[in-house]
């Protein structure tokens, strides 16, 4: 028995001088996964779209002199503000759409989405307190959005921040990026930014084949990137024509903006879809727009230009101008103004004037019916439609079919404004952010959440959803 003791013994000695000559891994050395970002699936969105909305009435009103209208502008806005942010800067993301969406500002540093996921932010971050935006004319916010440009041909594009919590002895990770990430842009295009083409990484910028060449390189990146979302817009860089030239031979850019031989955009005088061309924008300094506004609303609305505003390097003065056009010309004041991405205004028109627009009457039902062609790469399948000469207190019910995943409705001074919403998505949407809520319920998130279900048309999905954030 003590021999066997002994053996066992000796071997158990063995077995642990062997061990503890063998380093096990720790955690750390393991690589890391990195988990894709959540991204809507644009590659899947519905196009050439068929709407039906169904329109009970009390009988108190003769259905016959209701006339049917897409406005020129959505939610029956009288003014048009864009934004472009140039040079795919980082602070498009922790400046400029930050403001928009309450999220930390800072006048020192800039972040980018894994240092908020994280909640590693810069020391002297401040807060505007609210979102920014309009409401669609029936009590819901309307976020401001802008366009931001790529730079898919750079390779910093795809670095990966450093996130270091609680790190204090220095700020580095905070220091200025070469420009965004994609990452970045993801959670932008989440929220609605609009995206451009900008400079090409070609040394020829005045050749035309190079250039159409680049801009075809740049596209399989950003599809790749992107989930198979893909660009329809030109930011000239530079004031070169021959970046627009290029457009010209390559389809899938289908708007342009430029500094120089441009024409204005007047959108209460616009007639056709807008296909190639190439509008007017300025760079007017954040201090100064209110000026310009001012210039702008002397106008009657039918004769009223687009305000359409370049920047490059957007800081404190940019957050305080987002900030004054939602207390004076947003929801905190007028209401007045449509801030959309220039993608979306470009789609919103070319619905309006490609529609097809159907009134079938039985008794005391009106319906509507709604063909809206697509263009290639789109994205935003939303519009305002006015019916004249009938309002809230003349329906019974009102049903928007299917196809329809968003929805309000109020009078306007002329009738009737639905707004409808057609992505095909938009309830998932919804539901991401809610689950994001509830995983981390801030005061942030749940604003996120609210903002993504009140889209959604009335139904038992959205009152679940609700149901959810109000638990909390």
């Amino acid at each position: 028995m003590y021999a066997m003791y002994t053996r066992a013994t000796l071997l158990f000695l063995l077995l642990m001088q062997i061990c503890s000559c063998v380093k096990f891994p720790d955690p750390d050395d393991f690589p890391k996964v990195k988990v894709p970002p959540y991204l809507y699936p644009f590659k899947s969105e519905v196009q050439n779209i068929e709407a039906e909305i169904i329109i009970e009435t009390n009988g108190s009103v003769d259905l016959n002199n209701v006339t049917v209208e897409i406005p020129a502008l959505k939610y029956n806005k009288s003014w048009l503000f864009m934004l472009t942010q140039d040079d795919c800067r980082q602070d498009a993301f922790s400046n400029t759409w930050a403001a928009i969406h309450g999220r930390p500002l800072s006048r020192e540093y800039f972040y980018d989405q894994a240092h908020l996921d994280a909640e590693d932010l810069p020391p002297d971050v401040y807060y505007l307190g609210k979102t920014l935006g309009s409401t669609d004319g029936a009590g819901n916010e309307v976020r401001f959005a802008f366009t931001t440009t790529l730079s898919p041909e750079w390779e910093w594009m795809n670095v990966e921040p450093s996130v270091q919590k609680g790190w204090t002895s220095n700020y580095y990770r905070f220091f200025m990026k070469s420009g965004l990430i994609w990452d970045d842009i993801a959670e932008m295009v989440n929220f609605g930014t609009g995206i451009a083409f900008h400079d090409m990484n070609t040394n020829s910028v005045n050749n035309i084949d190079s250039l159409v060449k680049h801009y075809v390189i740049s596209q399989g990146i950003i599809r790749e990137k992107l989930n198979g979302r893909g660009c329809k817009m030109l930011a000239e860089p530079n004031g070169n024509k021959s970046y627009v030239t290029a457009a010209y031979n390559y389809g899938p850019i289908q708007i342009m903006t430029a500094q120089s031989g441009t024409e204005i955009l007047y959108p209460f005088k616009v007639q056709d879809d807008l296909n190639n061309s190439l509008i007017n924008r300025g760079f007017y300094s954040a201090e100064n727009i209110d000026n310009e506004v001012e210039k702008l609303l002397k106008y009657n609305r039918d004769d009223r230009y687009a305000l359409h505003m370049g920047v490059h390097r957007t800081g404190y003065d940019m957050a305080i101008l987002l900030l004054w056009l939602n207390d004076v010309h947003g929801k905190g004041g007028s209401d007045s103004v449509w801030m959309p991405s220039m993608e979306e205004y470009y789609e919103y028109n070319y619905y309006r004037v490609n529609a097809n627009v159907r009134k079938k009457i039985i008794y005391n039902s009106l319906t509507i019916n709604l063909t809206l062609p697509s263009g290639l790469y789109f994205y935003y399948p939303s519009l305002t439609v006015n019916l004249k000469g009938i309002s809230k207190q003349n329906i019974v019910s009102l049903s928007p079919g299917n196809m329809i995943t968003g929805f309000s409705y109020a009078d306007y001074k002329e009738g009737l404004m639905m707004n409808i919403d057609c992505r095909k998505y938009l309830p998932e949407h919804a539901t991401h952010y809610v689950s994001k809520f509830e995983k981390k319920p801030n005061e942030s998130n749940r604003r996120d959440a609210l903002y993504f279900v009140n889209m959604l048309k009335d139904s038992p999905v959205k009152e679940q959803l609700l149901g959810r954030i109000n638990k909390f």
